[in-house]
């Protein structure tokens, strides 16, 4: 006859070697991207503060204060603190609870009972400490499976932190540009208003004089009331944007009223650095952000559907106490006081409406929008950064034709000026060229703000800077370190 361990060696041993890990397994979704952009591309990395390459000292020290101060950007720190912590609760459902446990207890026995002992004080203390330790044996994968989503789960928190602090980079950096492209049409519009003024005092004294008519004193007036009015309208845009920049960068109530953001470089005379990445769209894949939070995302998904299958099967569970009994406190430890008890229990659902399939069935259809999103941002990634290269390409071209048409309207309005001063033309063609001049010198202005503005964005767009191999690995070592 076999003896009755060897039979319950085997039937463990047979157990543990039937040890599955349920669900799929994560494969990456082919992507069908082109063989490469259609804007030419040059060897050029970016770097990791690519911001710098403006030249600008101002802009450097908002973003600064902005990474340590926006809400959006703390806000997306503490969910990954929560994840992380996530991670280590289900690290730790993999490994045996213990729970230290006493009590003590006076008690009065009833002398009639059947059990009551003749002569025996019913009268007894009693005294009890163990160690308690239970521990569900995971043959199923299903707390593998919970703590596999949960560390993507960490890694989608962490690529959502880098996606909202590129975003705060570039939109610090639009902000900033707005700003000095504000100041610089302000200065021009009050330059403008500055020189009609003395234009229309000159000509009030020729119309007094009568050398002018009053056709050219009435006309100047116009064109000086003209120049005045834009300067409301953009001065009200100028507070605006110093309030939202305020805000971006996180300062208190106090210094949004109290203060205005520094200026730096001149719009003129900052630097537009070169954006553009060497290598295949293949890499946008692999430093993007929002797209590795998207595919951490999906791989979370995946591995619920594991998790949710391991209920479709018998929960396995040991438990186990060792301590002392007494009833007395000092012989609480010694050898007749000691106590110990190991158990084994399997539990199997047999009816359950259809809630596990139904579950199972959640976890696939959360894990095909996990899909759907992932392609999606994939999509929109390309199509950003198309876009954004298509921007930076035509805002260079915009930039070029507007500072040719501000030199030509500077030449027609010094001819203007000296052909009215011979007596050749009218006041009426100097106007005109003022008047076309001040147009072109704001839109001037304008261009150099969105060539500036669509680097930005194009370096967002292909994910900030990246000098070394891809953040993936980077932060799922990190993530595993944590969580650990």
């Amino acid at each position: 006859m076999i003896p009755h361990r060897v039979i319950i060696t085997a039937l463990i041993s047979t157990l543990l070697a039937g040890c599955v890990t349920l669900g799929p397994d994560y494969r990456r979704q082919t992507i069908d991207t082109p063989d490469a952009w259609p804007t030419p591309t040059t060897a050029v990395s970016i770097s990791e503060e690519w911001w710098r390459g403006y030249g600008d000292p101002a802009l450097d020290a908002m973003i600064q204060e902005a990474l340590g101060h926006n809400a959006d950007l703390r806000f997306a720190i503490a969910r990954v603190d929560e994840a992380r912590a996530s991670l280590g609760v289900a690290r730790a459902d993999q490994w045996p609870g213990v729970s230290a446990n006493g009590s003590a207890s006076r008690n009065r026995a009833s002398e009639n009972s059947a059990l009551a002992l003749p002569g025996a004080d019913p009268i007894y203390n009693n005294v009890r400490a163990t160690l308690d330790a239970s521990y569900e044996i995971d043959f199923w994968g299903k707390y593998r499976r919970a703590t596999e989503a949960a560390r993507a789960e960490l890694l989608a928190t962490q690529f959502n932190r880098d996606a909202v602090r590129l975003a705060l980079i570039a939109e610090v950096s639009r902000g900033y540009f707005n700003l000095r492209s504000l100041d610089a049409q302000v200065a021009i519009t009050k330059r403008t208003v500055s020189t009609r003024l003395a234009s229309l005092s000159l000509q009030r004294e020729r119309f007094a004089a009568g050398v002018a008519s009053e056709l050219d004193l009435r006309q100047v007036e116009a064109e000086t009331a003209a120049a005045q009015a834009l300067l409301p309208a953009l001065e009200t845009q100028l507070a605006r944007q110093e309030t939202a920049l305020s805000v971006l960068l996180g300062r208190s109530p106090r210094e949004i009223v109290g203060a205005t953001p520094e200026r730096g470089t001149a719009i003129e005379a900052l630097t537009v650095p070169p954006a553009v990445p060497a290598g295949l769209p293949s890499d946008l894949l692999e430093h993007r952000p929002d797209l590795q939070q998207a595919e951490q995302v999906l791989i979370a998904a995946n591995a619920r559907i594991g998790q949710a299958k391991a209920a479709y099967f018998p929960s396995i569970s040991l438990t186990g106490l060792l301590g002392g009994e007494s009833t007395k406190l000092a012989d609480l430890f010694s050898a007749p006081a000691r106590i110990w008890q190991t158990s084994g229990s399997a539990a199997q659902t047999v009816f359950d409406a259809g809630r596990t399939g139904s579950r199972v069935k959640a976890a696939k259809a959360r894990e095909q929008q996990a899909l759907a999103q992932y392609q999606s941002a994939i999509q929109n990634a390309f199509r950003d950064t198309l876009d954004a290269l298509v921007a930076q390409r035509k805002a260079r071209e915009t930039l070029d034709a507007e500072q040719a048409r501000v030199a030509a309207l500077q030449s027609a309005l010094d001819l203007a000026r000296l052909r009215y001063q011979n007596g050749v033309s009218s006041q009426l063609d100097v106007l005109d060229a003022e008047r076309g001049l001040l147009a072109a010198d704001l839109n001037r202005v304008e261009a150099q703000r969105a060539q500036l503005a669509a680097t930005a964005d194009l370096f967002k767009a292909l994910g900030g800077g990246w000098e070394s191999g891809p953040q993936v690995e980077r932060q799922a070592a990190s993530a595993v370190g944590a969580g650990g």
